[in-house]
């Protein structure tokens, strides 16, 4: 397999992170610093999931999500709306309206149980953290700050470490069958050319 290269400007000129910046997140000793964000991380969104799915009202009726939901979409009289964009109040209106709490709820309980195991194991950390900030995300777009800000913070400096998050976890294996990012490079030495001896009797 190719190995990646730099990006490189108009001119030709190669664009390389900063030191700093490799140290943290392509660096195998901060596997050990990476190991504590993640199992924390996934700590809390095993906790919250746990929650969810063993509550009916997340995962069969789908009455929990639809009463947040409901709340965030309510413009008040006085005082800010939970929501700050109307196009966002928009898309959750048009899921109320097509009763999908029926099975988001679901989606949501599962999504967040499996994102914890996947961060505390670290199987796939990336991906595992995408989906985690995604749902910290639409928490914040729904009005429900908390402690979304901090784990959504968590989440995306575990993305941006992907390729040592998991190193002291199952990426260590998972990603080295896939071939990626640790790969050894065989470097070949040059192979001299041969010398041509002179002829006997010349």
């Amino acid at each position: 397999m190719q190995s990646v290269k730099n990006p490189t400007t108009f001119g030709g000129r190669v664009i390389e992170d900063p030191k700093i910046a490799k140290f943290l997140f392509s660096d195998v000793r901060m596997g050990w610093v990476w190991l504590l964000v993640r199992v924390w991380l996934g700590y809390q969104w095993i906790e919250a999931g746990l929650h969810k799915v063993t509550d009916p009202a997340w995962v069969s009726t789908g009455a929990a999500l639809k009463g947040f939901w409901t709340k965030a979409v309510t413009i008040p009289e006085t005082g800010r709306a939970p929501i700050a964009f109307d196009w966002y109040r928009d898309f959750l209106n048009f899921l109320l309206s097509n009763q999908a709490y029926t099975w988001f709820g679901k989606l949501i309980a599962f999504g967040e149980l499996l994102v914890g195991i996947g961060l505390v194991v670290g199987a796939f950390v990336g991906i595992a953290a995408f989906f985690g900030a995604l749902m910290n995300w639409s928490f914040i777009m729904a009005g429900a700050a908390s402690t979304n800000g901090l784990l959504l913070v968590a989440a995306v400096a575990l993305i941006l470490a992907w390729k040592v998050a998991g190193y002291i976890g199952a990426d260590y294996f998972l990603l080295r069958k896939l071939g990626v990012p640790w790969k050894t490079e065989v470097k070949t030495e040059p192979v001299p050319a041969p010398t041509l001896s002179p002829k006997a009797g010349r």
